[in-house]
């Protein structure tokens, strides 16, 4: 069973143990013996079972249970230990007819058990990784102070009591009753520890973490501002200009459908851009209207760092009437996509995005020799209000392709959500991932592909005389056709593509050397991805968290040009983070603690789904201060972002991703 199954256990368990020790209490409270008996020794078992899954799920790791192991179980363990002294005795010796069934004690200790439940349930939910001295205070002091105000509700009446007039009496020569002298120190220590907990969470955090080496540098400072690319192409190559107006358009779909979309030039996807290696591209971006602001981030390719288009971090956001040129040099071959990165939650869900294609020079990579002239398609895959479109088509496109032809189906995710592709009527192989090319990639059939958020797939195959499918969620009715030109529209016998077997990238093509040894690494950094409440941008909300902390309070990772880095990144969550950080490929280590075993896989967006537990590494080659995030864009607008800078560089920008949410991802 996965580990994001496991999560989900341990949360229904969590949820019997609260239910069954409220039960018991509350027919503990109804003299209800016997039912009160049979909850509370199910109370004990589901406890029990508690304990077990932790136990499984620290096997995990301990990023899924540090705060159940150093404060819910234990905190859950004193209390249910109570509750069994307590009140399971007290309910024996009713069974037995040696009491009345009432007991003031069990019934506080039993739901104080209920409340400690309850309480290790809602730190999980509300809190997570790391557990804080803060956050356990707090918790401890609602646990008691629950405690405290049951007993003053449940205890019975002094006046009624054998004791009352000796009590009256004690009272009545000043002396003070045992329980409002408990009653009193215990809220007194509640208050004090509220009080500590609440100051301690308050206390000023780390603004830099380290991985593990040395801080910041006595070196002079660079300036992002300063990171821009080449002024003119390598030899043989040209330059390519382009001019993207960013404007407010009523698009209309193939299908007729008419859309109001934030488009590049009054197109989705926005003009494609392409080039030959070498050459130099310069984009001339304008804002006409769209109030929020816009930029250029041209993602998965490795541009210097003041061409990125991080607003607040490598540039200011390209309000209406202003306009912004990038410049960089293709040096990467492949296939990318450009869109914007201010307010991208919102921006890029409207359309503003287009595709970048670079050709090696000559025409042709590795490997690809044909005198057929090849079928070479861009397939942008992006969702309008719940409809798939792929490359402007919402319905079934339909494209020729004699028999025999060399096949390029490049695909990209611009949505925030994975994909599942399948590709029916023909062997293919993977020959690219994220633009970089796979080692040897075989052939491969009747299998699903998960194309995560922002990622690319390069599927290539030779035309055979039968059409072939491309199938996007399962959808049989929409996605792309290809056809030999005359050939009747037949359909490829495509079945219920839901059953096919989903195929693991880590486990594919055939392995080769790498560049670095990632054992040997410089720094080390831990992301466990989570919920929690946290800040956002100055405000509460119930965030997508890094290590706890939403954005701009979690702390930079600092590098230092030529470290080698190794990322730890855990999914607590419920949801899959598909991890994008700008600026760098990184080289995928092992999922789960096992390793990757095929071709040496380099990618810039990954999924890391629930429960998953990542390892990846890279070289720091490229200076600057380089947003890392989650890329469903939703996720690092509620928080999960932080920023990877180098030694000594510096930024003049503020207040977008370094500001407000208004602005910010």
């Amino acid at each position: 069973m996965t580990t994001g199954l496991w999560i989900i256990l341990d949360h229904v368990v969590a949820l019997l143990t609260i239910a069954t020790w409220f039960a018991a209490g509350v027919a503990l409270a109804l003299r209800r013996t016997g039912p009160a008996l049979a909850v509370g020794v199910a109370a004990v078992l589901v406890t029990l079972v508690r304990v077990v899954t932790v136990a499984i799920l620290a096997g995990r790791g301990w990023w899924f249970v540090q705060e159940k192991v150093l404060l819910g179980l234990p905190m859950l363990a004193a209390a249910a230990a109570v509750a069994v002294l307590l009140g399971g005795r007290h309910l024996l010796a009713a069974r037995r007819g040696r009491a009345d069934g009432r007991s003031a004690g069990g019934v506080v200790s039993v739901l104080t058990a209920a409340y400690a439940a309850l309480a290790g349930l809602v730190v999980t939910l509300l809190v997570g990784y790391p557990l804080t001295w803060g956050t356990a205070l707090i918790t401890v002091s609602l646990v008691v102070a629950g405690a405290l105000l049951t007993a003053r509700v449940v205890a019975p009446p002094a006046e009624h009591t054998a004791a009352a007039g000796v009590a009256r009496a004690s009272e009545g020569r000043g002396g003070i009753s045992r329980r409002r002298f408990i009653g009193w120190t215990g809220g007194a220590v509640v208050v004090t520890a509220a009080g500590a907990g609440a100051g301690l969470s308050f206390l000023p955090a780390e603004t830099v973490s380290l991985g593990g080496r040395p801080g910041r540098s006595s070196r002079p400072a660079a300036s992002v501002a300063g990171l821009r690319g080449p002024g003119s192409p390598a030899a043989g190559g040209t330059v390519r200009r382009h001019v993207l107006t960013a404007r407010k358009a009523t698009v209309r779909l193939a299908s007729g459908r008419e859309i109001d979309a934030w488009t590049y030039n009054g197109e989705v996807p926005g003009p494609a851009i392409t080039a030959t290696q070498g050459d130099l591209i310069e984009v001339r971006l304008r804002n006409a209207d769209v109030e929020d602001g816009v930029t250029l981030h041209w993602h998965g390719y490795d541009v210097p760092c003041g061409e990125d288009g991080a607003p607040g971090v490598t540039q200011m956001a390209v309000r209406p009437g202003e306009e912004f040129v990038y410049q960089f040099r293709a040096d990467q071959i492949g296939t990318y996509w450009y869109h914007t990165h201010h307010a991208s939650h919102l921006g890029v869900r409207k359309g503003l995005y287009g595709t970048l294609v670079v050709e090696p020079r000559g025409g042709q990579r590795a490997g690809e020799h044909s005198a057929a002239e090849p079928v070479d398609l861009t397939l942008p895959v992006h969702t309008f209000d719940g409809t798939v479109v792929i490359a402007g088509s919402d319905g079934r496109a339909e494209h020729p392709a004699p028999a025999g032809t060399p096949v390029r189906l490049r695909l990209i995710n611009t949505d925030s959500e994975p994909h599942r592709i399948v590709l029916a009527g023909t062997p293919f192989r993977i020959a690219a991932v994220d633009g970089r090319d796979l080692n040897q990639p075989g052939e491969v059939s009747d299998i699903g592909l998960h194309l995560p958020a922002g990622g690319r797939y390069d599927l290539v195959f030779r035309m055979p005389d039968t059409s072939v499918a491309l199938v996007v969620d399962d959808d049989r009715d929409g996605g792309l056709r290809l056809r030999p030109p005359g050939d009747a529209p037949d359909e490829p016998r495509l079945g219920d593509t839901s059953d096919l077997p989903e195929l693991d990238l880590l486990r594919y093509g055939t392995p080769a050397a790498v560049p670095f040894d990632p054992r040997t690494a410089d720094r080390r950094f831990t992301m466990v991805l989570d919920r929690g409440v946290a800040m956002v941008d100055g405000r509460p909300a119930y965030a997508q968290t890094v290590n706890g902390r939403g954005h701009p309070a979690i702390p930079d990772q600092l590098v230092t040009e030529g470290d080698i880095v190794r990322f730890t990144i855990v999914n607590r969550s419920l949801e899959t983070h598909p991890w994008h950080l700008h600026g760098h490929p990184v080289l995928i280590l092992s999922r789960d603690g096992t390793p990757s075993t095929g071709s040496p896989l380099w990618m810039d967006t990954f999924d890391v789904r629930p429960g998953e537990t990542w390892q990846v590494a890279f070289r720091a080659t490229n200076p600057g201060i380089w947003m890392n995030h989650c890329h469903n864009l939703p996720h690092a607008h509620q928080g999960m972002m932080l920023r990877l800078c180098y030694d000594g560089v510096t930024t003049p920008f503020a207040g977008t991703h370094g500001g407000s949410a208004s602005h910010g991802h």
